[in-house]
């Protein structure tokens, strides 16, 4: 049946890792400033920034389209800088019963640090594509993001 997926990039962050844990973790709604032309808002729904069973709405653009997702922070490792988040409603579940996206910085050597994203999933039916498109898309957010702090005085 082939229903269930996982999908995994990995990239050099130059900014820091710190910095990029710290604005997801604490700071989503801060995302929008790095790239405010694929994210336009991130809204605390329910609890506290940074705090595992916090909810929060995200709208974003992804291949031309305004989309929303609310996402429900499901597990958080500072030791690791992983963040978790459980999609529980919004565009991406129409296509996908579930859907899981992770984010890990990785510090390798003194001054290396790479951010990784991981998307499990669930699609509906056969008919469903794994969302290649979406990890592209954030491979993009994570480099723009990189671009920005790097670009801060």
């Amino acid at each position: 049946m082939g229903l269930h997926g996982k999908l995994i990039a990995a990239m050099e962050f130059k900014a820091g890792g710190d910095v990029f844990h710290e604005l997801f973790r604490h700071n989503p709604h801060n995302v929008s400033n790095a790239s405010p032309e694929k994210v336009q808002g991130c809204d605390l729904h329910e609890g506290q920034f940074g705090h595992v069973g916090t909810i929060i709405c995200w709208r974003y653009t992804h291949d031309g389209k305004q989309q929303r997702g609310k996402e429900v922070i499901q597990a958080i490792d500072e030791e690791k800088k992983l963040i978790q988040f459980k999609m529980v409603e919004g565009d991406l579940l129409e296509l996908y019963k579930s859907f899981i996206i992770t984010s890990h910085v990785e510090t390798k050597g003194d001054d290396i640090d790479l951010v990784t994203w991981t998307f499990e999933y669930e699609m509906l039916n056969e008919d469903v594509e794994h969302p290649i498109s979406l990890l592209s898309y954030f491979i993009d957010l994570t480099k723009e993001m990189e671009t920005h702090h790097l670009a801060k005085p």
